[in-house]
């Protein structure tokens, strides 16, 4: 039996199914959902690449290199995003979180951290992973206050590390949580899910 296996994980806010073809439309539409591809920072699919995209995703899962999900938002039962274990390293019991991306009409909302908390919660009580990472564009600042906020941190910067597709070279920062840090890091989580939010956007 592989280590890391398809696995359904269910929260307040959001589900996390098994990444499948049948998922295509709903996250065709969800990434129209503010334009997401037109993000310079990141990469997301056009909704009519997005065929294209679940296959790439579904071989790296038979690869061994990926587990990755759709994103089920529980109050309007619609697909909102994807997010994926990634760079498995079965071997030493490593991951990274990442690939994510969600609809703009859920964004800044607790459905992120809470997407976060049970990846994170998986892997390190399930897996027992021994550290997990998160990469991130270093010039996104929001995205990398976001992971800071969950508890990891910085490893270091990758310089010129990949090429985005308007040709610029990105910098990639490189955060992580490691065994040991992960007991503080829960109680910060829990903790983040349970305070009281103030009305309109806020920060992951």
């Amino acid at each position: 039996m592989a280590w890391l296996e398809p696995v359904t994980l269910a929260g307040e806010h959001a589900t996390l199914e098994p990444l499948a073809e049948a998922h295509e439309d709903d996250l065709a539409a969800a990434c129209a959902d503010g334009r997401l591809w037109e993000l310079w920072y990141t990469t997301v699919p056009r909704p009519e690449a997005m065929q294209a995209e679940i296959a790439r995703r579904l071989s790296l899962q038979r690869a061994g290199t990926m587990l990755p999900f759709a994103v089920r938002h529980r109050a309007s039962g619609r697909i909102v995003g994807m997010t994926t274990y990634m760079n498995v390293d079965a071997t030493h019991r490593r991951v990274e979180i990442g690939s994510t991306w969600y609809a703009a009409s859920v964004q800044r909302t607790a459905l992120n951290t809470e997407c976060k908390a049970m990846l994170l919660r998986h892997a390190f009580e399930r897996l027992e992973c021994i550290a997990v990472e998160f990469r991130t564009h270093y010039l996104n600042f929001a995205s990398r206050a976001a992971i800071e906020r969950l508890g990891a941190r910085l490893d270091g910067v990758l310089r010129s590390h990949q090429r985005m597709r308007d040709g610029s070279l990105r910098d990639t920062a490189v955060y992580s949580i490691t065994a040991a840090e992960w007991p503080a890091v829960r109680a910060n989580l829990d903790w983040l899910m349970r305070r009281p939010r103030p009305s309109g956007p806020a920060p992951l």
